[in-house]
């Protein structure tokens, strides 16, 4: 009778059915599983469950392992070619067995040292854990349904004349345009962001900052800014005409943000805006 189901190249939860002086063996949904001597927690008995990775050992057996990789089967990582032979390019996923891409699943022939945005799964034939940088083919085709504020996971892709594209969740690409980076991002990076609108044509426009006006962050920054004119001994060199580069700079916001904030400081009699900056009002 078969026993549990378990999913190759994901995380799995399973049940110590045998000790032996290697290791445990672990249920297996048709043969057990071998956790090796140097993963196995201390004190672990028969009847344990514990949590570990399932992949392919050299010789296409499943072995488990109680270490995480940087990705499992049904995601996008981004991760660094450590070989390239003619099998195809090699990448390090946190695993001893390093991952295959194979050349018919390279989008750009890939270059030993250089990282790539890839796409794990399963080859129907061999049941292999393999990955592939045409991630198009592995993204949702569906509309998405994505509300404006949303916040979303972002995994940062390439650089483009706009701006920079992004895959959000796993699913959609979007668009993150220059006058909303307002902090230092990079390739197959993973970050926080929010969705400013999808567009009528689907198409997805990102930030990095929640839009709209948030009167909780609006306070900080008008905060931050007085903090730094005081700084300054009563006058900083910034106001609402000053360069957008020198106010990211400084403050790490767009100069809207920052309008906003000394807008507000000034309404409160707290600074004056002059030719060349803002000056704390005594």
């Amino acid at each position: 009778m078969p026993g549990k189901v378990v999913k190759v190249g994901r995380r799995n939860r399973l049940t110590v059915v045998k000790q032996v002086p290697f290791g445990v063996y672990l249920e297996g949904q048709f043969a057990e599983i071998l956790l090796p001597k140097r993963y196995v927690p201390e004190g672990t008995q028969i009847g344990d469950e514990l949590e570990v990775f399932v992949y392919l050992d050299s010789d296409d057996i499943q072995i488990a392992t109680t270490e995480t990789p940087l990705a499992q089967v049904g995601e996008l990582a981004c991760l660094k070619a450590v070989e390239v032979n003619a099998t195809g390019a090699f990448l390090d996923w946190g695993l001893p067995k390093d991952l295959l891409v194979p050349f018919s699943e390279q989008k750009q022939r890939m270059v030993k040292g250089h990282s790539y945005i890839v796409a794990l799964y399963l080859d129907d034939r061999t049941r292999r854990i393999v990955a592939s940088s045409k991630v198009d083919k592995f993204l949702n085709d569906m509309p998405a349904r994505y509300q404006d504020g949303q916040p979303v996971s972002l995994l940062i892709a390439d650089r483009t004349d706009i701006g920079y594209t992004a895959i959000i969740e796993d699913c959609h690409w979007g668009v993150i345009f220059h006058n909303d980076i307002h902090q230092p991002i990079r390739y197959g990076e993973r970050v926080q962001g929010f969705i400013k609108q999808v567009r009528p044509d689907g198409k997805i426009d990102l930030c990095l900052s929640r839009p709209g006006f948030d009167k909780g962050a609006m306070a900080d920054l008008s905060q931050q800014v007085l903090a730094a004119v005081k700084e300054y001994h009563g006058f900083l060199p910034l106001n609402d005409k000053s360069d957008p580069v020198l106010i990211q700079k400084q403050f790490a916001v767009s100069k809207r943000s920052f309008k906003m904030a000394i807008g507000a400081l000034y309404k409160q009699r707290l600074i004056t805006i002059e030719k060349d900056g803002i000056r704390l009002v005594s």
